[in-house]
């Protein structure tokens, strides 16, 4: 079983900023310069870690994508094999990229928990389903409320319900919604 539940502990101590009350779209605007270069926790880092699992041999993920590290896919080729300090390497070089996606895609001001859980969510599904999500235009139009519900939607892989997946979309909205 995957190790979430120490995480899951830690980040209860996250305070929320802001509430999960609809925010004024002038105040959204001017707080949401301030946060433009957040960066993932250690509790956000280890939530992705947890999930993606280690894998050292390149391997077909369930959505039948070579993957290699912790969830590693960019040039990954049959038969490669990586260190566990090359997959660390790599998934520390990808996370900017995620961060990124969030720091510009995201137009609400976010707390540090909150913005673990969005990383957690594009690392897994990709900047374009976030682009294109139903969960991004509700969390920019301030319903944080909203956005644990749209995170459960994405469970699917192939067309598939996924167990794992499904345990995943609950930890990133219960991270989302910590308080």
């Amino acid at each position: 079983m995957q190790n979430w539940i120490g995480w899951y502990l830690n980040f209860k101590r996250c305070s929320k900023l802001p509430t999960n009350e609809r925010v004024d779209v002038a105040v959204v605007a001017k707080a949401s310069i301030y946060r433009k270069n957040m960066k993932t926790s250690k509790d956000g880092l280890q939530l992705i870690k947890d999930f993606e699992g280690l894998e050292l041999n390149a391997y077909k993920c369930a959505a039948g994508v070579w993957t290699i590290g912790y969830g590693h896919i960019k040039g990954v080729q049959e038969g490669m094999s990586i260190s566990e300090a090359r997959a660390n390497e790599m998934l520390n070089e990808e996370l900017t990229e995620y961060e990124n996606y969030i720091n510009k895609g995201v137009t609400v001001p976010l707390s540090q928990c909150q913005f673990d859980a969005m990383v957690s969510w594009v690392y897994n599904l990709g900047n374009g389903n976030l682009t294109s999500s139903t969960l991004l235009k509700v969390l920019n139009s301030g319903d944080y409320a909203g956005v644990p519900a749209q995170m459960l939607r994405w469970n699917k892989a192939g067309g598939k319900v996924l167990a794992g997946l499904t345990r995943r979309r609950q930890a990133e909205a219960d991270m989302f919604s910590a308080t």
